[in-house]
């Protein structure tokens, strides 16, 4: 099957850049990976998006992207892929499911996926217990203590949003102080049922079949304690999901895909939008305005295509 553009990934940098290449006309094909929506998806209220005043769920915005993609003719196909070739052209893409595309240009929106304490326990009580998603499984732990680790905007997010069913959520920093908006930062100080645990980490997960404490060292004192929990909700960074492309695009040393100002990878015809590239910045509104960039740009790289061909358009970039 050929296509004129591919887009890998579903969150607000691949359904934006869907939107743009089908306004095009360039009946782009997104292919939606294993999870729709990416990030944004498992985040229950987003109140910095804008347009929506009262905030909306993550969720329903990745859902209203796709609807608005679709209007203009977008193609969204829930697969993952699992192997690319963009050493010729056309560049070759297979999925799990089977299916293997040609594809004249491909933008990469990949994003990230959240990263792991890397504590003994934590594997084996993940989904007991353990959790990366407030929004997923909050319900779970209704009159509950449950702890959140992190300091930054996500934890603090979905650290209130748990309040809503633990008895009492216990957020515990490395730190004395908070990275998160203040804004955040003030509604959690303020919610009754929110406790500080300060400058300490998790040195192991304890249960028998779930969660049920947590091991603790003070990173000033040394001092080692238990905090009795049944659940825990990680939120302590995040990393690109580009082990697909190791070998044939360009990474720095966290993994983050490389691109010019314009998001051209080093391969011509092939582009990178959102956190797959975005290591400073981190926002849905600023993954959607890369994916509309990458499908400006992938249009401007499909018109050249038809007129100079494309060893001409690798020889110019590699001047």
């Amino acid at each position: 099957m050929s296509e004129n553009v591919i887009i890998i990934g579903s969150g607000p940098a691949g359904l934006t850049a869907a939107l743009y290449a089908a306004r095009a006309n360039l009946d782009p094909l997104l292919i939606s990976g294993n999870e729709f929506g990416g990030q944004i998806a498992l985040t229950n209220e987003v109140e910095n998006y804008p347009g929506f005043p009262d905030g909306i769920t993550g969720p329903e915005l990745t859902e209203l992207m796709k609807q608005q993609a679709e209007k203009f003719g977008a193609r969204v196909e829930q697969d993952h892929v699992s192997r690319v070739d963009f050493s010729k052209h056309p560049f070759t893409l297979d999925t799990e499911n089977g299916a293997r595309y040609n594809a004249q240009s491909v933008i990469i929106a990949t994003g990230a996926s959240p990263r792991r304490l890397g504590v003994p326990g934590e594997l084996e009580l993940t989904g007991r217990g353990v959790s990366y998603c407030a929004t997923c499984d909050g319900f779970f732990f209704r009159g509950k203590d449950v702890a959140v680790i992190g300091g930054g905007d996500s934890a603090l997010q979905e650290g209130l949003f748990l309040t809503r069913f633990a008895s009492q959520v216990h957020i515990i920093h490395r730190r004395s102080e908070l990275r998160a908006q203040q804004i955040l930062q003030e509604r959690a100080r303020e919610n009754p049922k929110i406790n500080f645990v300060w400058d300490s980490v998790v040195q192991d997960i304890r249960g028998n079949g779930t969660v049920n404490a947590l091991a603790l060292v003070n990173v000033r004192t040394g001092d080692k304690s238990e905090l009795p929990v049944n659940g825990v909700f990680v939120y302590i960074g995040h990393y690109p999901n580009t082990d697909l492309f190791k070998g044939q695009l360009e990474m720095n040393d966290e993994g983050y895909l490389k691109v010019d100002e314009r998001l051209h990878t080093k391969i011509p015809g092939v582009f990178a939008a959102g956190e797959a590239h975005d290591h400073v910045f981190k926002q849905a509104i600023v993954s959607a305005g890369f994916g509309c960039m990458a499908a400006m740009e992938a249009e401007k790289f499909l018109a050249d295509l038809e007129h100079e061909g494309y060893a001409a358009i690798s020889e110019n970039a590699s001047h």
